[in-house]
């Protein structure tokens, strides 16, 4: 588990609630609900359980973290009515408080604490949340939000979550807590998907599951949700995010609540798997402040005093005020400044006055402004992580030498330089190890002086392995300069390498071949890889061979077999093959010497996305206790010895088998060097060398040795720890792959994509008239169906059918006519044409016709196919008996994926029509227990090639 300690350092919390808005209903048609009172009482109670958490304000700064002590002063009581935006809560200790602002007002507060955070930066929304009919965003409403019925901008006044995610992700800060207590909270959870490459950062809790209202409660106190979220964090020991979401979870459910719905109201959590924060950690013995904090009670909002600082209100306009507006989130490092007499910058101090000290402060504060504008472009790139090892206290010894004050530090009284900055590029199932073994050269003898100053830094960075191989192969002249926004390696990729690790060394090969414009990039490799590991079957150990001729010496295919003759219901999934190089060579055992590339990739469909990497599908299988037990996952052998950081969550132990034909994993040294960058070329292939000696050298090899990798030169390839072999793992399987050809992970890229690519999917939406209490809104029938066109692109083909009609010649009417459509084009004829009639459904006949029309159109190629069925069940007595049985006769030969989509919950129970259909077609089961909408959204989005 990654679980990141923000104590020490800048850290940042903007508080945000808005109880009052200025159009409301019923007396402006265009207004929100009504008001939040309950909202002020969550900003007191939160803002006062983080300043006595130990991670903000006074408690939480340490090694000049600029506390105030622990007498804290009066709080604010929330009892000044400020018009909106107002700002309190003390940005002194980096936590600001928002009280019903302005979409403009939160829009900068946000900006403002996003600039300045860098460990933990927490953002809290309490108020009003909306979303389209499509529930494809999520809308924060702001004091002035009105809800504008068919209009472009439905939402005026109102901030959408995917901006909010925007800005939030160019933050510095090395994690990011989204909290949301809103209606519709749970529609977050798909905006942050589809960050894909900018959310590993970033940890999301929601206050309840998509598609659902809340209870603010009766206003005398906190929100329910809230409520729960403070006594949890209230507490004299360490919680972290995950820690928390999950108490949550439980506490929300032992109390009963429930939506107005009437299903469980359930909190949501959404984070990169491992990926974890601690959010409140107060030491045994620190005065807590609390003075007597008690429930607020009954009577209607008596304030009740927490021991914290009175702050000086803030006007809500400051074009209005002549008074200076108090700062929302300075930063602790940088004491406030004031003007000098003489009326020069606070940074550079007044001839014949200050202090040596006062002069470090300023000169520090101004280096800091510089190099925030180079460390904002690299946050400006999608890179996945980043080691910026580049030190501000060796600027700040180079300059403070400069002008005349020389320290004496680690150099022996010699100032540092600046060291040069390399940037490493490598594969997301290669990214821990590597950024672990770069750590470990930053502080070796390798790379110090003699004066004990650092000779370079590294940037350790990872992206999508087919995306890097095709920047490096054929746009490195966007690479260098982007001149149109859909060629932009520097946002997809990251910035320019000086060194290249791809998982198999036959990614530099694949770079090297087929330019078909001039390159400016030359690419230098080592003869051969530096480690080794294969790709294995991590098999459930109850599942596994019990001898050693059943795990090695076999093909992925046997494997397989072998696998389901345990357990009929067994599975195979594995990683996305377009974002690393392990998923690709497990593809290419996958389609061994099969020609239906379709039929092979339905025998490890998933039943969402795939997972982005190795490490995060084996931290998905054990959310779902059944799926883990009889799923085998395709991973790197490495990741059974080091574990991912969900290992404290696995539940099943695994076993390795060793497919012989699936290629291994050979991590290869490859040196970058770019047309026009020779300026310091000297330097930076010194640099470069010294760190490829030092890494294939005993030392740097001690990180992958530690993580579970073999040697790559020696015979047999054996462990390079041989004293700490995982468990699961053969100390010398016999035999193992080598690595894969060129035009082999070309071949498999190739036919993955078009299994893949695009689509065509057939709906049919139960248009009976028992379907009129399931039809309006989000979670009704159409709205479902239009929450998932979002993963259809213009290259796909779709159709809807309306099925109603029973016992006539036809089950069915054409809504949408089968081919390309725009999104917006098939949203509105859903939106004018669907509708419910007086009549029953056939859904026996609908889905015979179905199976037919679409096993037609896949005869002559492999692109994949879906019927998607969306019912509230209520005609399923035409799906028992000999209709049922015919049905499922024809969707095993069809072979085209049926999801079943029931609006009832228990639908997709064992035995049920929906459950055996989707089971018999290879399809999936979804019913109102299960999210339907965002599990379609998911399923549709596998087969589609998404909007551009």
């Amino acid at each position: 588990m990654d679980r990141f300690d923000p104590r020490g350092r800048v850290n940042r919390a903007l508080l945000v609630g808005v109880e009052e808005y200025e159009h409301t209903q019923p007396d402006d048609p265009e207004g929100v609900p009504g008001q939040l009172p309950a909202v002020r009482h969550n900003l007191r109670r939160l803002e006062g359980v983080l300043r006595r958490g130990g991670i903000f304000g006074a408690h939480g700064a340490r090694n000049g973290d600029g506390g105030q002590g622990d007498d804290g002063g009066q709080e604010d009581g929330g009892g000044q009515e400020d018009g909106g935006g107002q700002e309190d809560g003390g940005g002194r200790d980096g936590i600001t408080v928002l009280r019903s602002p302005s979409l403009d007002q939160f829009s900068e507060a946000l900006r403002t604490a996003a600039q300045d955070a860098e460990g933990l930066l927490l953002c809290y929304f309490a108020g009003h949340g909306a979303v389209p009919s499509a529930g494809n965003e999520l809308f924060l409403q702001m004091r002035n939000a009105r809800v504008v019925a068919g209009g472009r901008a439905v939402f005026p006044g109102a901030d959408a979550f995917t901006g909010v995610l925007t800005v939030l992700a160019g933050s510095q800060a090395e994690r990011i807590v989204v909290i949301l207590d809103c209606c519709y909270a749970g529609n977050a959870a798909k905006v942050w998907h589809d960050f894909a490459d900018r959310r590993h950062r970033i940890l999301l809790l929601m206050s309840v599951q998509a598609n659902r209202l809340i209870d603010s409660g009766d206003g005398t106190r906190a929100t329910p949700f809230t409520e729960e979220l403070v006594q949890l964090l209230d507490i004299d020991e360490e919680l972290s995010f995950v820690e928390l979401s999950d108490q949550l979870r439980g506490q929300m459910a032992e109390a009963g609540r429930r939506t107005p719905l009437g299903d469980l109201w359930e909190p949501q959590s959404a984070a990169e798997p491992g990926m974890d924060v601690l959010l409140t950690a107060r030491e045994d013995g620190w005065e807590d402040g609390r003075k007597g904090e008690q429930e607020d009670g009954p009577e209607g909002g008596q304030e009740q005093d927490d021991g914290l600082e009175q702050p000086s209100p803030t006007p809500s306009d400051p074009a209005q005020s002549s008074e200076e507006p108090a700062p929302s989130a300075q930063s602790s490092e940088q004491p406030p400044r004031t003007e000098p007499p003489d009326g020069r910058s606070g940074s550079e101090p007044a001839a014949g006055t200050g202090s040596p000290f006062r002069f470090l402060v300023d000169l520090l504060a101004a280096l800091r402004a510089r190099t925030r504008a180079v460390i904002d472009w690299f946050a400006g790139l999608r890179t996945r992580t980043r080691v910026v090892v580049s030190t501000l206290l060796a600027l700040a010894l180079a300059a403070l030498g400069a002008g005349g004050y020389e320290l004496v530090g680690p150099g022996g009284g010699h100032s540092c330089a600046p060291p040069l900055e390399l940037r490493l590029l490598t594969d997301p199932d290669l990214e821990p190890t590597v950024r672990a073994a770069a750590d470990a050269y930053l502080t070796s003898r390798a790379n110090t002086t003699g004066h004990g100053c650092r000779r370079s830094g590294i940037t350790v960075y990872s992206a999508g392995a087919t995306a890097t191989v095709t920047a490096l192969r054929r746009e490195s002249d966007a690479w260098q300069e982007p001149r149109v926004e859909d060629t932009n390696p520097q946002r997809d990729v990251g910035p320019q390498p000086d060194v290249w690790i791809p998982a198999s060394g036959t990614g530099a090969a694949r770079a090297t071949t087929d330019w078909t414009a001039r390159s400016y990039v030359e690419l230098h490799p080592d003869e051969g890889p530096f480690v080794y590991s294969p790709v294995v079957l991590a098999v459930p150990q109850d599942l596994a061979g019990a001898r050693l001729d059943e795990r090695v010496g076999l093909t992925l295919s046997r494997l397989t077999a072998n696998l389901t003759k345990q357990d009929r219901n067994a599975g195979v999934l594995r990683p996305d093959p377009e974002f690393t190089d392990s998923a690709l060579l497990a593809t290419i055992g996958l389609y061994g010497s099969t020609t239906d590339s379709r039929a092979a990739e339905q025998r490890v469909r998933p039943a969402g996305p795939p997972s982005p990497t190795a490490a995060a599908l084996l931290c998905a299988l054990p959310a779902d206790r059944a799926a883990d037990g009889r799923t085998a996952a395709l991973v790197p052998e490495f990741l059974l010895r080091s574990g991912v950081g969900c290992a404290r969550k696995t539940r099943v132990p695994r076993t390795a088998e060793y497919p012989v034909d699936v290629p291994a994993l050979t991590p290869t040294f490859v040196r970058v060097r770019w047309e026009g960058g020779d300026r310091d070329a000297a330097a930076r292939d010194d640099a470069v060398g010294r760190f490829r000696t030092w890494l294939t050298g005993e030392d740097g090899l001690a990180a992958f040795a530690a993580a579970g990798f073999r040697s790559a030169t020696e015979s047999g390839h054996r462990l390079l720890d041989t004293d700490h072999v995982g468990a699961g793992v053969l100390r010398g399987p016999s035999p193992l792959p080598g690595a894969a050809h060129r035009t082999e992970m070309e071949d498999a890229l190739t036919r993955y994509r078009s299994a893949h690519g695009p689509g065509r999917v057939l709906y049919l939406l139960d248009s009976s008239g028992s379907m009129n209490t399931r039809w309006l809104g989000p979670s009704g029938g159409p709205g479902i169906l239009k929450q998932s066109l979002g993963g259809l692109g213009a290259q796909d083909d779709y159709g809807v059918w309306a099925v109603y009609g029973a016992g006539g010649d036809r089950s069915h009417q054409e809504l949408l006519p089968y081919g390309h459509h725009r999104r917006a084009d098939a949203e509105r004829v859903v939106d004018t044409e669907a509708r419910v009639r007086d009549a029953e459904a056939d859904p026996h006949a609908a889905l015979l016709d179905a199976l037919d029309d679409m096993a037609g159109r896949g005869n002559d190629d492999q692109r994949p196919q879906l019927i998607v069925y969306i019912t509230d069940d209520e005609d399923n007595n035409r799906l028992t008996g000999k209709n049922l049985d015919e049905v499922l006769a024809r969707a095993r030969k069809a072979k085209v994926p049926v999801d079943m989509v029931s609006l009832v919950s228990g639908s997709c129970e064992a035995d049920r029509p929906d459950a055996r259909i989707a089971e018999a077609s290879g399809g999936r089961c979804l019913d109102a227990g299960d999210d339907p909408g965002r599990g379609l959204r998911d399923e549709v989005a596998r087969v589609g090639t998404g909007e551009h």
